[in-house]
């Protein structure tokens, strides 16, 4: 198989490009020359958000095409058209923000979806943006387009900084704030499960929407808070606090407490997505402690310090707020 990876150097465009390479693919990595790609890729270069930025994918076939792109959807548009005759599948990493809010748990791919546009040039709405690729994607390449509605994403060259972030704190030590329940039911996907699925999937000539992540309750939030203890080695204290007093001491779910998100509060709802039928057509998920066991290697090997996208807010707690809740 011959894949074109679009990014490629980081988080989860890497971890597909080397799932890919590592069954033997032929890879070839377009991006702008930022990162180094995974070992024995092919390179071009190039920059979507430039007039000129596809110049060198104006030639070349492909059996299949990964496109991990958030920015605006005319970027997929403009590529996916540009590649249509050329390229035999086009799997776009798209996500649950698609859904109309508030799905009704649990929502298959069935479920309404915002309305988006193929054609806007800006990516300030993230679920409307996704949406738009998805419809770009669609436009280009019909049933040969493969929607990958990823949930949470995990794993080692996380970009984001929610799993490093709390594998940060927690290997500072001391009593950590654990916002409960400790049975609050997960749903996540590890990076490289996507990226085995995704390359299983274009082998196999699948098209259409996927919700891609794991099943509920795959994790619970102690597993996942032990798991960064045990991998960690710290010596710690997880003072599990109770949700309304989370919310009470202005702490925002999510972004402040990454992957937390309080039972019962409307955003509760994306751990709530049915995958019924991507686990019919082969996803598996490896364990909890796997993901963040091989995160912190990971995390160890490159200093301590994750790398950050630009494009997204910096999480966590401030320590001095933290400390003022435990103290109360």
């Amino acid at each position: 198989m011959k894949l074109l990876m679009l990014g490629g150097t980081e988080f989860v465009g890497r971890a597909v490009a080397e799932a890919a390479l590592a069954r033997g693919w032929e890879v070839t990595v377009f991006h702008r020359g930022k990162h180094a790609p995974p070992e024995g890729a092919a390179t071009l270069h190039g920059d979507r958000g430039s007039a000129a930025g596809l110049a060198a994918l104006e030639e070349g076939e492909w059996d299949a095409v990964v496109d991990t792109w958030s920015g605006a959807p005319s970027a997929v548009r403009d590529t996916a058209r540009l590649l249509a005759g050329r390229v035999g599948r086009y799997a776009y990493v798209s996500s649950g923000s698609v859904y109309a809010f508030p799905p009704t748990p649990p929502f298959d791919e069935h479920a309404p979806v915002v309305a988006g546009s193929p054609d806007a040039t800006d990516a300030a709405d993230y679920a409307l943006a996704k949406r738009g690729g998805e419809l770009a994607a669609t436009e280009a390449f019909g049933d040969r387009a493969l929607l990958l509605r990823a949930g949470l994403i995990l794993g080692p060259y996380e970009n984001i900084g929610r799993l490093p972030w709390w594998l940060t704190r927690i290997a500072r030590g001391g009593p950590v704030l654990a916002p409960g329940p400790r049975e609050l039911a997960l749903q996540y996907i590890d990076v490289r499960d996507l990226a085995a699925w995704t390359v299983d999937a274009l082998e196999a000539g699948r098209g259409g929407a996927y919700n891609l992540v794991s099943e509920v309750g795959h994790a619970t939030m102690g597993e996942f808070l032990e798991s960064c203890v045990t991998v960690t080695g710290a010596d710690v204290e997880l003072r599990w606090t109770a949700p309304e007093d989370v919310l009470a001491a202005g702490i925002a779910p999510w972004i402040e407490l990454p992957v937390w998100l309080a039972t019962g509060e409307p955003d509760a709802v994306i751990y709530g997505s049915d995958v019924s039928k991507a686990l019919a057509d082969g996803l598996r998920c490896r364990p909890v402690g796997e993901t963040v066991a091989d995160t912190w290697a990971w995390l160890q090997s490159i200093g301590g310090v994750a790398p950050q996208r630009p494009d997204r807010p910096v999480v966590g707690l401030p320590p001095e707020k933290e400390a003022a809740v435990l103290r109360g």
